[in-house]
This record gives C-alpha cells, structure tokens and sequence, in this order.
C-alpha cells in the first residue's frame, strides 16, 4: 500500500450489533491442539459433488440414443424431454458450483446440492438417458448420510435476496411468455382465452408442456424455449444470490474499544500495527478470558484479520481459537493479513499456512543520522527544502485548535491522490478524531505559512510511533517527504520515541536478492515481474523509499488454510485495501482544496 493514499474519515452504519459479541460455540470447536482444518470426509463429499456435477453436464450435451427417446415419446413429448436435458446443464453446473460451499460445510450449499442432485436423478430419466443418474443418485446417498457435518450458518439476508431474484425473473417470464402466446394467439389449433394463456406460460417455466398448440411446430418450440429458460435462469440466479458469502456489520459492543485500548496501553510494544485494529471497519474475537482479541473483517466470505492478536501473548491461543471457531460455524475462509513473526507462529500453530508477504521498515530513532555517504541523498532532499523556506511542525493532535485541525483534514484530502480511500491493515483511516488525540500530526508549511503536505503517526505501545498518512502537494518542491520524516525523527527523541515504523514494502526480499552478486534465475525473473507490476502497486517504488532512510526490515506474513484458498483471499484483501472496487470503498466528500 502506497503511504500517500492512507487517511481519510469512514462513517460506519452503527444500528446492528454485530453477533460476534459472543464467539459461536459448535461440537467441532477449534483448539490449540485442534489445527482448523476442514475434515477429510467433507472435502471428498465436495470434490464428488462436483465431479457428478460435471459428468452431468457434459451428459446433458451428448446426444441420445435415438430408440430411448422414440420408447419414452408415448409417455413424455419431445419438448419435455429437451427441457429435462437444459435442466440436468444447469443442475451439473450449480452442483460444480455448490462445491466450494459444501467444502466450507455450508448448510444452505448441502440443502441446494440435495434437492439438485434428486432432480438430476429425475431428469436424466425424463431425457431418456438413465445411466448418467447412478452417480447422482449415489452422492444423494452419501449427501444424507453426511448430512450432519454441514452446519455452516448462511446469510438471511441471501434468503430474502435470492426470493425478490427469483419472483422477479418468474414474473418477466410469465409476462414475456403471455404476451408471445397473446401475439401469435390466431395460430393455435384451438381458440382460448387469457386464463389458458397464463396456464401454458406457468407450466412452461417448470418444464411441463402447456394445453396449447400452434398450427406450426416451430411456434411451440419457440413459446416453451422462452418460458423453460426465464424459469431455468431465475432458479439458478437465485442459487447463486442464496449461496453468496455471507458478511458482517461493523459495530463494537459496548466497552470494546476502552478495553482494546487499555491492552494497546499495556502490550501495544510488541506490534507496530496494534493501533490499526481501532478501525472502524474492523469487528473484535476476544479470548473468553478478554485478555486477548482478533481485529478482522470478513469480505466476500474471508474473515480477514490483521496483524498480530491484541493482548496477553499467553492468551493469544484463546482468541485465535474463538476466532477460527467462528469462521467454522459461519463457513468462511480464514486469512491472517500482515502479521509479525510472533503473530505467525501463533496462527501456524492452528493449522494455517505462512507466506512472507513482505517487510515493514523500521527506524532506529537514537541511531537515525543523516551523516555519511549511504545517507546523502536525503540530507540534499532535506537541505533543499529547508532552502526553499519550509518549516515543519511536529505535534500532538490534541494540541491543534478545531481551525487549524480542519485545515489539515481539508488539505488531506486535496493532496490525495485519486478519489478512493484505501487502506486496511496498516491504515487508520481517518483524520482529526477525537478518540485518537495521542496521533502524530507532523505539518509542512512555506515561507508564506501555506500548508504543503503532512504526515500522521499513531502510537505503537509506550515508545514508538507507525506511519498512518503521509501526504503531500504535488507541486511541492522536491524533498518535501523526506523533509517531513526527518523532522519526525528530530522531535521523537524529545517524544520519548525510540523506533518508527514507516511504510510496507511488498515482496522486498525478492527485489533485495535479485541484486545481489549470484542472484538466481529464478529471483531474476520474479524482480522482473515485480518491476512490471510497480507500474500499477508502487512494489518497488515503495521499497526504494524507504531504503533511503537506511531503515531495519521485518517480515510480514500472509497466513492462510491452503493453497487453493489463495485466490479468494487474494481478491478479498484487495478488495479490503480498495485496490479492487466493492461496497465499502471509500470516496472524498470534503472539498477537493486547500485554502
């Protein structure tokens, strides 16, 4: 994430207490001893649902033994039978579909693939192919016998969502299908009225063959094409909006955040990003003892936390628990994003999976100096912009007066780049609120007391500071940034500040690696996709600014389930940085200027 699009106020809707006030409790509940992991049985459950899912859809295309339509032509008309194979497509692709649900024991997803799987067995017989039907009519069987490891609560709102989808493609092909029978009514065999209209439409939207006949064949085929396929299609879009991942408001209980607080004031050392947990996005798992929590946020069915766990390192265990015992009973995937060594270990010892992410860089406060040459390029930054007449002030937010604080949200946001507010794991979010009057606010000002750019640090426990927003006019002279944090430096002392978090670089050691004497293939080629990739995410831009300032790097991890969870949680970390647009982007609303 690039520091100069960090910041910003986010108004979160408080009417709904979020029900993870109390962690869920169900009989396979996550333990220390316990890695999360979905059992074996459920996986295999899934992969065979999806592998009859596929083997139905491609039956569904083959064509049939011409001797078994002729044979069920007496007992079933021909459209019948073209219906029930459009019907066994669409079954065999939501059963593929319903797999990653049933995986993560999703009861809706084991329902659905149920009922589907029993109507499949119908259908294959009605389309005159029987054979296909076996293995439906075998993982029915399994789906009943296994139904009790599929307990994962759905969304309620997916319910009501999924019926307004539903009735509304029903009525558009009711109403499509009475007015094409209406259009071509001087064609039928036998003249009738609207009620037989409306009846033929009904029935030709679940598969049946209506009492109307047309003079032309093609007529008929053309009326139960069109209302079999609004019927198919609002049936299987209401699947979908059904099984969509579920979410969760954001909202604190009462007393969450002065306990959050008090554990930031007593642990907050060991965690750079301790502060970021106060978002006002993110939702609380504490350990039943509430000496620990989990910050997270679950985005398209990935409960996302962030960071280390607040508190207690002894109690960690209980949070982590509580939190991975939620995700089980809600069937949501689990990612740990931007977590510390220490937080790492913790969550590996559950049963996830670490990926090193990248590096944060940290300053030594009392070995920072800008003499000798690795430094040289920021003492000519910073002693050019000192000869161009810019002064910085470094201050407590809660010194500010309520005119010189609104300057400074004004100015954050005309000096933003871009509309979107992104920000999630190392982010706060917001600027000027009252609950955070222990930030950093360092000001940047011209020789005619114009404001030109600002950098905001929150605390990092009893002695350090992280870098929140950092933000600057573009038509500053050079060395504005550097300027800004070595005056940060210079006051910290003064602070009772000793280290200084600043910006993460992702994927460093790839980049650090690739230009060292001996450096692989391999590391070349990833630097090379990373150098491409900057274009777009600041990667190695961001690595460069911050090795100027000669900082120390620790590691930040990616924690996750497996390797095929990685693409979602990929998308929902995206997504939750606002790196890829979805509800909760945040845009500007205050004036684009600065006066």
């Amino acid at each position: 994430m690039s520091a100069n699009e960090r910041g910003g106020t986010v108004t979160v809707d408080q009417e709904a207490v979020p029900a993870q006030r109390e962690a869920a409790v169900h009989p396979r509940k996550t333990t220390s001893r316990s890695p999360w992991r979905p059992p074996p049985s459920r996986t295999v459950v899934a992969r065979s649902v999806q592998i009859v899912g596929a083997f139905s859809a491609l039956t569904a295309i083959l064509p049939s033994w011409h001797q078994r339509m002729a044979a069920l032509a007496d007992l079933m008309p021909t459209a019948g039978m073209v219906t029930a194979r459009a019907g066994v497509s669409v079954i065999g692709l939501l059963l593929v579909y319903l797999g990653s649900g049933l995986r993560r024991g999703k009861r809706r997803a084991w329902q659905l693939a149920t009922g589907l799987c029993a109507l499949s067995v119908v259908l294959h017989v009605a389309k005159a192919t029987p054979a296909p039907a076996l293995p439906a009519l075998v993982i029915f069987g399994v789906l009943i016998v296994e139904r009790d490891r599929f307990y994962a609560r759905g969304d309620v709102r997916n319910r009501r969502r999924a019926l307004r989808v539903c009735a509304g493609f029903l009525g558009a092909g009711l109403a499509l299908g009475f007015v094409e029978i209406a259009l071509r009514a001087g064609q039928l065999t036998v003249p009738s009225g609207p009620g037989r209209w409306l009846e033929h439409a009904a029935l030709g939207m679940i598969g049946i063959t209506g009492p109307l006949r047309f003079q032309h064949e093609v007529t008929n085929t053309m009326v139960d094409v069109t209302t079999g396929a609004f019927g198919l299609l609002a049936f299987g879009v209401a699947a979908l909006v059904l099984l969509r991942p579920g979410t969760r408001r954001a909202g604190w209980a009462s007393g969450d955040e002065d306990q959050v607080r008090s554990l930031l004031d007593r642990y907050g050392d060991g965690d750079s990003l301790g502060y970021f947990a106060l978002r006002r996005d993110k939702l609380f798992i504490w350990a039943p003892s509430r000496q620990a929590v989990v910050a997270y946020r679950v985005v398209n069915g990935v409960s996302l936390a962030s960071g280390d766990p607040l508190g207690v390192p002894s109690a960690w265990p209980e949070a982590i628990a509580a939190w991975l015992a939620d995700c089980d009973a809600n069937g949501w995937t689990p990612a740990v994003l931007a977590c510390g060594t220490a937080g790492g270990s913790a969550y590996r010892r559950f049963g996830l999976d670490a990926l090193e992410l990248g590096d944060e860089a940290i300053l030594d406060v009392p070995a920072f100096s800008l003499q000798g040459r690795p430094m040289r390029t920021v003492r000519q930054a910073v002693g050019r912009a000192r000869r161009a007449g810019y002064v910085c002030e470094v201050v407590r937010q809660r010194d500010l007066d309520a005119a010189a604080l609104a300057e400074v949200r004004r100015c954050a946001v005309a000096f933003r780049c871009g509309g979107t507010e992104r920000g999630f794991s190392m982010a706060l979010s917001r600027l000027g609120d009252p609950a955070d009057d222990d930030c950093l606010l360092v000001l940047c000002r011209d020789a005619d007391g114009r404001l030109l750019g600002l950098l905001q640090f929150v605390p990092w426990g009893r002695s350090g500071l992280s870098l929140d927003l950092m933000r600057g006019d573009r038509s500053a002279e050079n060395g504005l940034t550097e300027l800004m944090i070595v005056s940060a430096v210079e006051a910290a002392a003064g602070l009772g500040v000793t280290q200084i978090s600043l910006n993460f670089a992702v994927l460093r050691s790839i980049i650090a690696r690739a230009e060292q004497l001996g450096a692989g293939p391999v590391v070349r080629l990833w630097a090379r996709v990373l150098r491409a990739m900057s274009g777009f995410w600041q990667i190695e831009s961001l690595y460069r600014a911050n090795a100027k300032y000669q900082p120390h790097w620790q590691p930040r991890f990616l924690c996750f389930p497996s390797a095929r969870d990685l693409p979602r949680i990929a998308v929902a970390a995206l997504s939750a940085e606002a790196f890829l647009p979805s509800a909760g982007t945040r845009r500007a609303t205050e004036p684009d200027t600065c006066a």
